[in-house]
């Protein structure tokens, strides 16, 4: 047919060209490819992928923080949901522009239970990308102290980043694990539903809604926690006496947000972020689709 181009995605082979979504069953295959791919990837690019998406997160993380900024006056429904909307492009630009997100890669799970990846690649993938994005995360936020964004708007983008990270530092261990398993369980699901598309549009519309759910309803994500709670760090530890003034807070005012207070946060998040990633979603559609092929 004249002036149609027809397609594939970029893991299937030519004679899959389709001009219409992956159903999925199809989704799933897509899945297990890309894990395998994921899991045998050069370290060092893997490493280098994984600071980026840890920067990208971050990036939607301070686009959230600054939308929060003074949005008291709104209901806290509508608040949060313009938060979620505008924290969407972290993932965006690590699912478009290509970026080795942990929490994202909880779905190579698919292709080590139909015996295609190994244990310890699996883990060595983990563990590589997860302290790749830390680094990217931890980074971009003393960048951003060093903007003093947080003094922006009569210090109240300082007060929106202390006040998430005290939060996110003062849960316990169990609400914070449950808190995760649901966050995870979100972003999975967008990144499984990337994989029907077909288009750079396709993806960044699947994207949008699951993202947006998480944040608004207050779930937790490691990645971007490694950039939440450290400007939370820097701005404690390093804002100077005309900010506190200007906000009339001090440091006291934030006694959770410590060091301790974000490896207790990171440790519960983590597991409950592979447990909704890996077994809720991962695991899950595995059975369904995959589990009559295993190897």
């Amino acid at each position: 047919m004249t002036g149609i181009r027809v397609t594939s995605a970029p893991d299937m082979e030519p004679s899959e060209a389709r001009i219409d979504a992956l159903l999925p069953p199809d989704m799933a295959a897509s899945a297990e490819r890309i894990g395998v791919r994921k899991a045998h990837m050069n370290p060092l690019s893997m490493f280098v992928l994984a600071v980026l998406a840890g920067a990208f997160i971050a990036l939607g993380a301070i686009f959230s923080t600054t939308v929060s900024a003074g949005s008291g006056a709104l209901p806290f429904g509508v608040a949060r949901l313009l938060a979620g909307l505008v924290f969407s492009l972290g993932l965006i630009l690590v699912v478009v522009g290509g970026a080795e997100l942990f929490t994202g890669n909880n779905l190579i799970v698919m292709a080590w239970a139909s015996r295609k990846v190994s244990t310890r690649l699996l883990l060595k993938n983990w563990l590589i990308v997860y302290a790749g994005n830390m680094l990217g995360a931890v980074a971009t936020a003393a960048v951003m102290f060093l903007t003093a964004q947080h003094t922006y708007g009569g210090g109240a983008v300082g007060i929106a980043a202390l006040g998430t990270a005290e939060a996110k530092s003062s849960l316990g261990f169990v609400q914070a694990t449950a808190l995760g398993i649901m966050c995870n369980a979100l972003v999975c699901l967008a990144v499984w539903l990337t994989y029907s598309a077909r288009t750079t549009a396709d993806r960044v519309l699947a994207v949008v809604p699951p993202i947006t759910a998480f944040v608004a309803a207050g779930f937790e994500h490691s990645v971007a926690n490694m950039y939440f709670i450290p400007i939370g760090l820097f701005i404690k530890a390093g804002a100077d006496a005309s900010f506190w003034e200007s906000i009339a807070r001090s440091a006291a005012d934030y006694p959770h947000l410590t060091l301790q207070g974000f490896a207790s946060n990171l440790l519960p998040v983590t597991l409950g972020n592979v447990i909704g990633g890996a077994l809720m979603v991962g695991a899950v559609y595995w059975f369904v689709y995959l589990r009559g092929e295993r190897a």
